[in-house]
């Protein structure tokens, strides 16, 4: 499977020394199964004026091997995931997080939800109506 991964530098070795804390899925190495969405991505470095690198890795994955929590929308559990994720509370030991990316109608929503503004409900209501994108997150990856 051929994973990509946008940055302002070329990324050859995967690695979670550069991550941040406190982000949708915890800290590790994030990555997509979508081209496009990668490309979108990239022209924020772009925009700021620095290097665009899509680094491009191919991924053989069997589902079988790996402990993997998937979210196939924007549902409770995807919600409470990140909100334990970003409060850095997650204490799950996946190997690999599959689900939708917070976009920028998703973020304003998870903000709105985060500052008290919206309850869960509404903040779920108003969540039925995105469509996932896709990010992969790698948690384990080569530390540099």
């Amino acid at each position: 499977m051929k994973l990509y991964h946008s940055s302002n530098l070329s990324v050859e070795h995967p690695d979670t020394a550069h991550s941040r804390d406190y982000l949708d899925f915890g800290k590790g190495f994030y990555l997509t199964s979508m081209h496009e969405q990668a490309v979108k991505y990239g022209q924020r470095f772009i925009r700021r004026q620095q290097d665009a690198w899509l680094n491009i890795y191919e991924f053989v994955f069997n589902p079988d091997d790996w402990k993997v929590l998937r979210f196939e929308a924007y549902d409770q559990a995807w919600l409470d995931f990140v909100s334990k994720c970003r409060a850095g509370e997650d204490d799950t030991d996946y190997d690999i997080v599959i689900g939708g990316i917070a976009n920028d109608k998703v973020i304003q929503t998870l903000d709105r939800y985060f500052e008290g503004e919206l309850s869960k409900d509404e903040t779920l209501g108003l969540l039925r109506f995105e469509k996932p994108n896709n990010q992969i997150l790698y948690p384990f990856a080569e530390d540099a």
